[in-house]
This record gives C-alpha cells, structure tokens and sequence, in this order.
C-alpha cells in the first residue's frame, strides 16, 4: 500500500514538473515571438522614416537627396535635407513615440480601453493657451488689430508653445488634484478630466468670437497637427522628455502587469495603486502636453497603436511599452509621408491625416466590442 502512495506522489510531483517545464517553455516561445515582432516593426519604421525623407515638393531625386544628406549636394537642397526634413522625420518618431506609449499607460491605469492623451483635456488646455498667446498677445485684439505686418512682428511661436505648454500642465494638476480629494478612482479621472476640457473648449470658443480676423485665423492653423513647425531645439526638447518618460513606464511594467489583474490582487502584491496612477498619469499627460505645444493637436496615435499593440503581443508591458513606442513612430511617419505626397506642393496638417486613419478604425474597435447581456 505505502509502494502505491509512493508512485502516486511520485507520478503527481512528474507531472507537475512536466507541466512547469512545459510553461517556461510556452513563455520563452512567446517572449521571442514578442522581440522577433518589435524588431520587425522597428526595421519597417527606420525604412518609412528614410522614405519620409526622401519624399516632398522640391522634384529632388533620391540621389540628390542623398547628396544633400552627405553635405555634397547645392546650398538649396542640403538646406531642405537638414534643415526641414530631418526634423521633421525626428519629430514625427519622436512625438508618435510619446502619443502612443502615453495612451497605452493611461488604458491600463485607467482600465479604459477608450483612454487617450486626450483623456486629462491636455490637448483642449493646450489649445486655450496657444489661443491666448496668439489672440490676445500676438495677432489679436489687444495691439495689432488685421494688420498682418504688425501680426508678423509681434508673434513669437516659442511663447505660443510655452504658453501651450503651461495650460496643459496647470489642467493635469487641477484634475489629478481634484481626483486626489474626492477619490482617485478610473471614473473620477475621466468624468474629471471631461468636465475640465469642456470647460477649455467653451473658454476657447469665447476667447476666438472676440478675436481679429488674423488673430482668429493664426489660431486655427496652430490647433492643426503640424510636424512643420518642428526644430533641432523642439526635438532635443521632446526627446529628453519622451525618453524619461517611456523609461520610467518600462521600468514600472511589471507593476503594470500586476494592475491588470485588478486593484485588489496588486494592493497584495505589495503595489501601491493610488501612487502608481498618479504619477503615471502626470508622466503620460506631460509626454503629450510637450508633444501638443509644439506640434498642435494630432489625435488618435494614443488610440490606435495601443490597441494593434495589444492584438499583437498580448499585455506584457515589458513588450508593450517598446512596441507602442516604434508603432507610434511608424503611424506618425506613414501619416506624414501621406500627408505630403497628397498635398500638391504643400504638406496637409498631419493631425488630420491620424483622424482620417483614426475615426474608422475607433468605430471598428466600438462595435467590435461584445457585451455582455443579462
């Protein structure tokens, strides 16, 4: 009898490590299918960021191009090369990156798979600064009235920024403020952030009824998603933050892991869940408050990647984070390179080009969802 207890236990502790054995060996499976896909999509996206450059409205050919590139072509064309296109191809990897790594984390802490930069109304609060520094302080009531030159003299792009730049952070702190006193609860911090952008838009609205028609029309073209605008100083300057921010989220990936399976299994893992959704939120809404002040508005990149993203690679965020990065890059610069090729001589704002390709493919996900009836 103790002989056939012994090989049962025996047999239970075989299996066991069978099935162990058999899991690690699934997990390393999945894990270099996960790296075999980053450095796939990461290939594609050095490749459309060289055809990025090398598409436009100058008739160079790639030859000359690459001349310019080299520094052995004319004045004109390495003045295109390194003064427009690579900053533009640098902002549009730059701030794709940060767009879709800050929409990724705001799903998961949010547990909303809707969630975007635009959930906080960072891009609504960025868009009531521009408008004041170019309406009332530039191009508006205040001085210049519709003279153009006096328009053209007064406005400084880097204030506008700047201005941007500090509405979006004062409303990311007001909300997160608020959700720190009622209950930083996912609910809380959306409706939170609804309410508040709301009240940008409308503030918005007033301020633009009341501005000159210069005032008015340099406003609306700095709201349009324009890679344009970008230079070596805004680059270096999104890059920094970018960089901090998508390491912090890659170092925080296994607690983001641990979160997905619910409030209740990361508090007993020792996570402290209210800490971890504040600062990721502040983190990802000042990635996309730098990228907004400099670029204008360009939507749907927090919406899109992540969710190709997790369809490719499953919720590790040690794999997500990375790939949201590259994928964010890779749309941003396809939406670009569209952009330009279909503008007949001058590039369309690149903000809406990602709604074209974003409004669609939002609906999709909508009415993809099931739900569950009683």
């Amino acid at each position: 009898m103790k002989a056939v207890v012994i090989c049962q236990k025996m047999g239970i502790a075989a299996f066991l490590y069978i099935r162990k054995m058999n899991t690690q060996v699934e997990i390393k499976r999945k894990n270099r299918k996960s790296i075999v896909l980053i450095l796939i999509i990461l290939t594609a996206m050095i490749i459309m960021a060289a055809v990025c450059m090398f598409v436009g409205s100058s008739d160079m050919t790639i030859g000359e191009a690459l001349n310019a590139l080299m520094l052995n072509g004319t004045d004109g064309h390495e003045r295109i090369i390194w003064k427009i296109r690579i900053p533009r191809v640098l902002a549009a990897i730059i701030a794709g990156a940060g767009l879709s790594v800050s929409g990724l984390i705001m799903q998961t802490t949010l547990n909303n798979s809707m969630a975007s930069p635009s959930t906080l109304g960072v891009s609504n609060a960025a868009v009531f600064g521009a408008n004041l520094s170019i309406i009332a302080f530039a191009g508006g009531f205040l001085s210049t009235g519709n003279n153009l030159t006096s328009y053209t003299v007064g406005t400084n792009p880097y204030s506008t920024s700047l201005m941007a730049f500090l509405f979006s952070t004062a409303s990311i702190l007001l909300i997160l403020s608020l959700c720190k006193i009622r209950a930083f609860s996912p609910n809380v911090v959306v409706l939170a952030g609804i309410a508040v952008g709301s009240v940008w838009t409308a503030a918005t609205t007033i301020l633009q009824y009341y501005a000159t028609d210069v005032g008015l029309s340099a406003a609306v073209v700095w709201s349009f998603g324009d890679l344009g605008r970008a230079s070596y100083k805004t680059v270096v300057i999104m890059l920094v933050v970018v960089a901090i921010g998508t390491i912090f989220f890659q170092t925080m990936s296994w607690r983001f892991n641990v979160l997905l399976s619910g409030e209740a299994t990361a508090r007993s893992m020792g996570v402290n869940v209210d800490m971890l959704r504040f600062f990721s939120m502040l983190i990802a809404s000042v990635i996309t408050a730098v990228c907004v002040s400099f670029l204008g508005v360009i939507g749907f990149v927090g919406i899109i990647c992540p969710h190709i993203t997790k369809k490719l690679l499953g919720h590790d965020h040690r794999f997500t984070v990375p790939m949201s990065a590259i994928s964010g890059s890779m749309l941003l610069l396809m939406a670009d390179t569209l952009s330009r090729s279909i503008g007949n001589g001058s590039a369309l704002p690149v903000g809406a080009i990602t709604s074209l390709l974003g409004a669609p493919f939002f609906i999709a996900v909508i009415f993809s969802r099931k739900e569950n009836h009683p």
